[in-house]
């Protein structure tokens, strides 16, 4: 075996389609089909370029001779010039005319747009995916009473539905901030070394309306409406960032979603999903650890530290430009964008197959709720004649005693004791009809179901071609 590293998230978490995207060989079609529609849009201004150099540019697109442009490059130390010489050398005849009056952020920077507009698509659709999954858990168990908990300590009940609710509003807060980043993305465009243009006035004889029709057709021939009306020799670098805090987004909601199931898991009241032959533990047999669950929050804390990186690449480029962008922006958009696609996966696998244990989740409302039920019991109790203020102090002490009690592992009793207090004038059969859990939930139900109807359908609707993404789990 070679000692070679194999990055993670190739080799586990990413998705084919993910990775193809940030492939070399994606990579170089584009910057080809860049250049061919550079052409294209000349020709069509006039310059004599030929349709049939256009048409061997066309031929040779997506044959990319790697190993030449290696070799070029070695001596070069350019990469972009290292393909154009490589694809000059593959087209003879359309070997003038390849990068005409362009700059090397042509194809790097437009190539960088149009990858990452790729690549919103495919984690919309899986964002897209796991809201409906959600969706259908929430509707499912929409009022099945649970303990609330605030600092992890028992509070008021809601239902398993309305908090699967909270991790749906969450994402759709993200998928808010996607669609918006998608809908507002632009082409760097033809601008020149400085993005002043003026390869491009030179080219046209300063003819500006040629020149800003050739911005404008090559970003309709790249599937563009506009292009950035200012630029540097690149395109502003807080695209990126602004980018990428989308994923760091989602990647903070998934956290949140996935420490949750952690949670429950260990109350064993809600589990994330547990194959018949899956080991929990190399020595403990009986495990049954939240594993996906824990790589979900795993490669979400990486995205939301690495998302600090193009903010501080954006504030660090000087004037038009500096170069100490370039190792760090192929480095971190992509592993980005592998790693939220990775955790989508598992958020997908999760979230179309949690297991909800309601006995569970019974027991543990019936060990807290006498103590939530209380204040309703005093009301009763002095509307039979009773002393509010003495009462009060009765449920007080009972509450402290039972807490004790509780914590020596013995079972919950303070109902029985307020019963046995002829102070409270209250039967147990009344009593009990007071610790109907349904009656501690509040609006949860119809909080739910307004939810899902004014908030979560529409969303849905309007994406319903995308839904349905399979979960693309490695290991």
């Amino acid at each position: 075996m070679e000692y070679q590293f194999e990055n993670p998230l190739v080799e586990r978490y990413a998705s084919e389609e993910m990775l193809r995207i940030f492939s070399p060989q994606k990579k170089f079609e584009t910057w080809r089909q860049l250049w061919i529609a550079l052409a294209q849009a000349q020709r069509e201004l006039g310059l004599p370029i030929s349709q049939e150099q256009i048409d061997e540019m066309i031929a040779y697109q997506k044959d990319i001779n790697f190993e030449e442009a290696k070799e070029i490059e070695k001596d070069t130390r350019h990469d972009v010039m290292a393909h154009v010489l490589a694809y000059g050398k593959q087209c003879p005849n359309a070997k003038p005319i390849i990068h005409l009056g362009a700059t090397s952020a042509f194809v790097g920077d437009n190539t960088d747009i149009i990858l990452m507009k790729e690549a919103l698509f495919i984690i919309k659709k899986k964002l897209i995916t796991v809201i409906s999954n959600l969706q259908i858990f929430a509707l499912k168990y929409k009022d099945l009473p649970t303990l609330g908990y605030t600092h992890f300590q028992p509070a008021q009940l809601t239902t398993v539905g309305k908090r699967a609710c909270l991790w749906i509003q969450d994402l759709l807060m993200d998928l808010t901030e996607l669609e918006f980043q998608e809908s507002n993305l632009k082409l760097r465009g033809a601008k020149g070394t400085t993005g002043t243009q003026a390869s491009f006035m030179q080219l046209f004889d300063n003819n500006e309306e040629k020149v800003k029709k050739l911005d404008e057709l090559i970003a309709n021939k790249m599937g563009f409406q506009s292009t950035f009306p200012i630029t540097g020799q690149t395109y502003p670098r807080k695209l990126d960032s602004r980018i990428l805090q989308v994923m760091q987004s989602i990647a903070e909601s998934a956290h949140k979603f996935a420490s949750d199931i952690r949670l429950l898991s260990h109350l064993r009241e809600i589990e994330e999903p547990f194959e018949e032959k899956q080991i929990g533990s190399s020595a403990m047999a009986y495990k049954r650890n939240p594993m996906r669950c824990e790589r979900i929050t795993a490669l979400a804390r990486f995205v939301m530290i690495n998302g600090l990186n193009p903010y501080i690449t954006a504030g660090n480029q000087w004037l038009e430009r500096t170069l100490d962008d370039s190792a760090n922006r192929r480095i971190v958009i992509p592993e980005i964008f592998l790693a939220v696609d990775g955790l989508l996966n598992v958020y997908i696998n999760v979230s179309s197959n949690l297991i909800v244990n309601a006995k569970v989740i019974e027991k543990h409302v019936r060990e807290e709720l006498p103590f939530m039920a209380t204040e309703n019991i005093l009301m009763k109790a002095v509307k039979k004649g009773g002393d509010r203020q003495e009462l009060h102090e009765i449920i007080r002490k009972y509450s402290i005693e039972t807490a004790n009690r509780l914590k020596e592992g013995e079972t919950n009793n303070l109902i029985q004791k307020i019963a046995d207090n002829p102070k409270f004038k209250l039967t147990m059969k009344e009593i009990q009809e007071m610790l109907e859990p349904q009656k501690f939930i509040g609006r949860s139900v119809s909080q739910v179901e307004e939810f899902i109807v004014e908030y979560v359908n529409p969303n849905i609707e309007k994406n319903k071609n995308v839904i349905g993404e399979k979960d693309y789990l490695k290991v």
